[in-house]
């Protein structure tokens, strides 16, 4: 169940991250409401994970989905710059992440 929890973390820190990038610096509501939102949520969640499982476990992973979903919706959603080198460094950080799942117990 913590893995759940830590997976639905990521992604809630993907939509807080997105929502963030659309309330222009807060001056929008309904992104700032949807930020605060998510965010809560987000960390609601990896609190849950972090009781089964080690700190440096779910919070690499969190934050890893978190960097890995953003490059995605930038390049997808915002028409973000996609280049080799920002492909590979997404590769090497799902690499890091995999690596950290099968290393850790829980």
């Amino acid at each position: 169940m913590a893995w759940i929890a830590l997976f639905v973390a990521g992604l809630l820190e993907v939509v807080w991250a997105f929502s963030m990038k659309l309330s222009d610096g807060f001056s929008k509501p309904v992104p700032t409401v949807v930020t605060l939102v998510t965010m809560i949520g987000s960390f609601a969640l990896l609190s849950f994970a972090m009781r089964s499982l080690p700190l440096g476990t779910a919070y690499t992973i969190w934050t890893g989905i978190g960097a890995v979903g953003a490059f995605v919706v930038g390049i997808v959603v915002l028409g973000e710059t996609l280049s080799v080198a920002r492909v590979l460094a997404a590769v090497l950080i799902v690499s890091g992440l995999l690596l950290m799942k099968f290393s850790s117990p829980g």
